[in-house]
């Protein structure tokens, strides 16, 4: 994790929330606490648990966005799930230990990534004198037929490999890495030819012509794989292996022809065990679950208290937020130390319609407060992902320079303000829907028409969405 301080993890927050500043300042420390906890003696981290969070507040106050933008801004495997997807053991739907499962998947996407960024120019080298050789082939020799050599080298084979099966020799007969040189003489008028294409390569002037390639075939994931995997057996790993890998010939432009090369390649030149048990340091130490609609599984009403969807689940989520051993394909996760920040309105419910020993493993509860008009203008301007400047950035593609004045910022807010108090408050997703109605004339028409210069004013907003949001039975539906 990034040493930053919890001064510097909100400010990096800032960047993309508006407000909440105190579920920031509650996050932030939770997220150094980790660091501090790496600095202790090793005897006493482990008596060191996370202090959890449950973040209270309507939809669209920026709960999510917190949490998501947080495992960004440290680098950590995160995952968000939704507790309403969860079934109690021994009925059909997930079982909660899937979103360890989840996250462990994702630690390892992270850390191959890196692997392969590390090595990515030494095999981009290797890659190009590949590309090189396919662009300008040797010339083929004569194939002779002979049957009993081909035998003899497939026995020979099934001795080398220790009788580990035919699918390893079935897969050296066709690998993806085949040296294009096989089979062909290399001419002196070929490596003249060569020479002039690596050239032409390296300047970066072929990008856009055609290669045909050979590629490993995409493993399709069935049903047997997810129930499989739910008891820690990697079914696809093991089918791999017994079966031969089957390559496809594809046609396509160098550039995406190297990048796929180049994951293809990466794939033989790492240590995928290295990979796993780094993945799992990463989630056991770094790894943040969101748990949203948490409220759900509160049961408020008594009379449901033994629903499967309610109680039920939170006996089952109850041992994995204490610290649990969850067995995945990559090996056993220990949960101790996973930071769990659950979310939820408790808009019928409330924190202790929970069973109480939920209850006292979410120790940091934080409420967000709700929007207002004024955090509604600073949303749309002042993020690094406002609204107004996605919408700027994408009518560029038709060559349009849209402008959105002051005056009319001011206006979508207290319009998607007015419209959230009058109607369901839907907190900040109420911009979006308001500024799609607004620029649905420019975003259809643009694309045909050269329209140059646009400035979006306070009158142009009005005349667009002003008489809807003032017919309340009309905003319910279309704002």
């Amino acid at each position: 994790m990034d040493t930053l301080t919890p001064k510097e993890i909100v400010a990096q927050l800032d960047n993309y929330i508006i407000g909440q500043t105190d579920a920031k300042k509650a996050v932030a420390i939770a997220l150094y606490n980790r660091y501090r906890r790496m600095q202790v003696p090793k005897k006493l981290q482990q008596e060191i648990t996370p202090k959890n969070l449950m973040m209270i507040g309507p939809t669209g106050v920026g709960k999510t966005e917190i949490a998501r933008r947080l495992a960004k801004v440290v680098n950590a495997p995160f995952v968000k799930v939704e507790a309403t997807k969860f079934t109690e053991v021994g009925y059909v739907g997930r079982d909660v230990e899937s979103m360890v499962r989840d996250l462990v998947s994702v630690a390892v996407s992270m850390v191959e990534k890196e692997k392969f960024d590390d090595i990515r120019p030494e095999v981009r080298r290797d890659v190009d004198k590949k590309l090189v050789k396919l662009l300008a082939p040797g010339v083929k020799k004569e194939q002779k037929q002979n049957n009993n050599n081909d035998f003899m080298s497939m026995l020979n084979n099934m001795q080398n490999n220790g009788g580990q099966g035919l699918g390893n020799i079935f897969n050296n007969a066709d690998t993806v890495d085949d040296d294009p040189d096989n089979n062909t003489d290399v001419t002196d008028e070929v490596r003249d030819q060569r020479l002039s294409v690596k050239e032409q390569l390296d300047k970066g002037l072929l990008e856009d012509e055609e290669v045909t390639i050979k590629v490993e075939e995409s493993k399709k994931v069935g049903p047997m794989d997810d129930q499989m995997g739910q008891m820690g057996v990697d079914m696809s790993g093991m089918m791999d292996s017994l079966m031969p890998k089957k390559t496809i010939t594809r046609t396509l432009p160098v550039k995406e022809a190297r990048e796929l090369l180049i994951q293809q390649e990466s794939q033989k030149r790492v240590d995928h065990d290295e990979i796993y048990q780094n993945a799992i340091e990463k989630t056991q130490n770094n790894g943040i679950i969101f748990i949203d609609e948490f409220d759900k599984i509160a049961a408020g009403d008594k009379k449901t208290s033994g629903e499967v969807s309610r109680e039920g689940v939170q006996r089952d989520i109850l041992p994995i937020v204490e610290g649990s051993r969850i067995n995945t394909k990559y090996g056993p996760i220990d949960t101790d130390h996973i930071l769990f920040i659950a979310s939820g309105a408790f808009a019928e419910s409330k924190p202790s319609d929970l069973i109480a020993e939920l209850q006292g493993r979410f120790p940091i509860r934080v409420e967000l407060k709700d929007l207002t008009e004024d955090d509604f203008i600073q949303i749309l301007t002042k993020p690094d992902n406002a609204l107004t400047k996605q919408y700027v950035a994408l009518t560029r593609a038709d060559g349009i320079h849209l402008t959105f004045t002051k005056e009319s910022v001011e206006e979508i807010a207290k319009i998607a303000f007015e419209l959230n108090n009058s109607n369901q408050n839907i907190g900040a997703r109420r911009l979006s829907t308001v500024l799609e109605k607004i620029l649905a004339d420019i975003l259809y028409e643009g694309p045909d028409m050269q329209m140059g210069d646009i400035t979006i004013t306070r009158e142009y907003v009005r005349e667009q969405v002003g008489h809807i949001a003032a017919d309340q039975d009309l905003s319910r539906y279309i704002l």
